[in-house]
């Protein structure tokens, strides 16, 4: 099973949509940096402008940030694009008359609840601020060594 990267492909958008403000932000230019089609650029972009995160003018290329970075808590992005789905998730097909498949969903229950509790917190606490601050201090890294 593939894992989906549309929460970290919709975090890396924002950001460069905050680092890019002043060049022509077309979905081109965003998927080349995401490595990915213009297709899925616009469609994260309509997720994320339902969820108030951006603002899109139709027939531009300048999307923007609907609010401050510091309002924006990834968790707030992980709500948008992916909706009240769990981070995990326990297989439903298991043999019941087993003694570890009829009881795995009920033990991995409360581990992955317990899991899910804590992402969610981190999520909450961690604004777009500090990914794109994190983003720019590895970018200066990078250039030092240079």
């Amino acid at each position: 099973m593939r894992v989906s990267t549309r929460f970290s492909d919709s975090i890396h958008l924002l950001a460069y949509i905050k680092i890019y403000a002043d060049t022509k932000l077309t979905s081109d230019a965003i998927a080349r940096s995401i490595e990915t089609s213009p297709v899925v650029v616009r469609r994260l972009m309509s997720k994320l402008r339902q969820a108030g995160l951006i603002t899109t003018t139709p027939g531009t290329a300048q999307p923007a940030l609907a609010k401050p970075l510091s309002q924006i808590s990834l968790l707030s992005v992980f709500y948008a694009i992916e909706g009240d789905k769990p981070l995990l998730a326990v297989d439903p097909k298991t043999n019941p008359d087993c003694i570890v498949g009829g009881n795995i969903q009920t033990v991995l229950k409360q581990y992955y609840q317990d899991a899910q509790t804590a992402a969610e917190a981190r999520l909450a606490k961690t604004s777009l601020q500090d990914v794109v601050d994190n983003i720019l201090v590895e970018q200066a890294k990078k250039d030092a060594h240079k």
